[in-house]
């Protein structure tokens, strides 16, 4: 099959995939949708529990193996939507859409991908392609319940949208629940120990720490504030105070030394992180992939946004079509000549590679 034709057959699956519902941990029937795609090319695939995955048909034990990974659920509509977001409406070169920017049209460029190489032989690398779910929620059945599964990978090109830049870097995230104490009391009565105003001190040591290293690719980590709750009633002063922060990670720090830091450096009475494994990912300059991207005229960057890449363990470039800035936005969209680049792209990238 063509690249045109392949592309073309992309481009359908995605409205498909659009017009189908597959919020996070709902993804049974978009599974289903890219079951049916395999079954179409007589490509063998597996299915674990809403994970799709597939080798292409030369897979070798002992080879190199790279991963091809993007998603298949997405977060729910927000309420600006004016447009159906279970529409595949296209207009003015644009396909709207829930899920067509993230990240329905790089998940069918891979899949597209994946289907024009499956059947050469004597390709420098293996390949596995992953249609993995539970991204956006960073469930327990995505794809870090897919590693122990699938082969052992080496490296992995990772789906979401770059504007098919070279993501050769992504901050990590962990989210920090923090409790700061006072003393209650009633709200007639003197408080020197007001757990409220305890807290204005508190929030100013957050927006005033600066974290020491940073990093050339991904700068400085990030650390806001995004949460708070207290009281329950107008005249009783609350015993403490519940505090969310929200780190985005460079890659000079893993989690855990961000854990450590914070734990013995913040004011807060107790600060706890609720998971450390969503770590910053990377992968070197010099790798071939990120060399074969360069020579096709696309540029490197460090991304903030946080994908399936924080629970690999090896190398990972994140690169895909489509505007991560579209990415949760109402009336979302991809430009159908976005999802055409990005096929051609990918395999102007591994024939250099494979």
């Amino acid at each position: 099959m063509t690249i045109e034709n392949l592309t073309n057959k992309a481009i359908d699956l995605l409205k498909s995939l659009i017009e189908t519902q597959s919020f996070s941990s709902e993804e049974e029937q978009t599974a289903s949708l890219i079951e049916a795609w395999f079954m179409e090319f007589n490509i063998p695939f597996k299915r674990t529990n809403n994970n799709v995955w597939a080798t292409n048909k030369y897979f070798k034990e002992g080879k190199t193996t790279l991963l091809l990974n993007s998603h298949h659920d997405t977060v729910k509509p927000n309420s600006a939507y004016t447009n159906d977001p279970f529409k595949a409406i296209e207009k003015n070169g644009k396909l709207y859409g829930l899920g067509s920017n993230d990240a329905g049209g790089c998940l069918v460029s891979l899949i597209a991908t994946f289907t024009y190489f499956y059947q050469k032989e004597n390709l420098k690398y293996n390949l596995v392609l992953v249609a993995s779910a539970e991204e956006e929620s960073s469930g327990a059945n995505g794809l870090n319940s897919m590693l122990p599964i699938i082969p052992n990978i080496d490296v992995a090109i990772v789906g979401e949208p770059t504007l098919m830049n070279l993501a050769i870097a992504e901050k990590g995230l962990v989210v920090f629940d923090a409790i700061v104490e006072g003393t209650p009391s009633h709200a007639a009565h003197p408080n020197l120990n007001n757990s409220i105003y305890n807290t204005i001190d508190v929030l100013q040591w957050f927006k005033n720490f600066k974290f020491e290293k940073t990093s050339d690719v991904l700068g400085d980590v990030k650390m806001t504030v995004t949460q708070i709750n207290a009281g329950e009633q107008h005249n009783v002063v609350p015993a403490k105070v519940d505090l969310v922060i929200d780190v985005r990670v460079n890659d000079a720090y893993s989690n855990k030394e961000i854990a450590e830091i914070l734990e013995e450096n913040s004011p807060c009475t107790k600060i706890t992180p609720r998971s450390l494994r969503l770590n910053s990912s990377s992968i070197s300059s010099n790798h071939e992939l990120v060399k074969a991207g360069i020579s096709l005229g696309r540029e490197t960057y460090g991304s903030p946004t946080l994908s399936d890449q924080s629970v690999l363990s090896c190398q990972s470039l994140k690169l895909g079509p489509g505007d991560s800035t579209r990415s949760h936005s109402a009336n979302e969209f991809i430009y159908v000549s976005e999802i055409e680049e990005g096929i051609k792209i990918y395999i102007d990238l591994l024939n250099i590679v494979l």
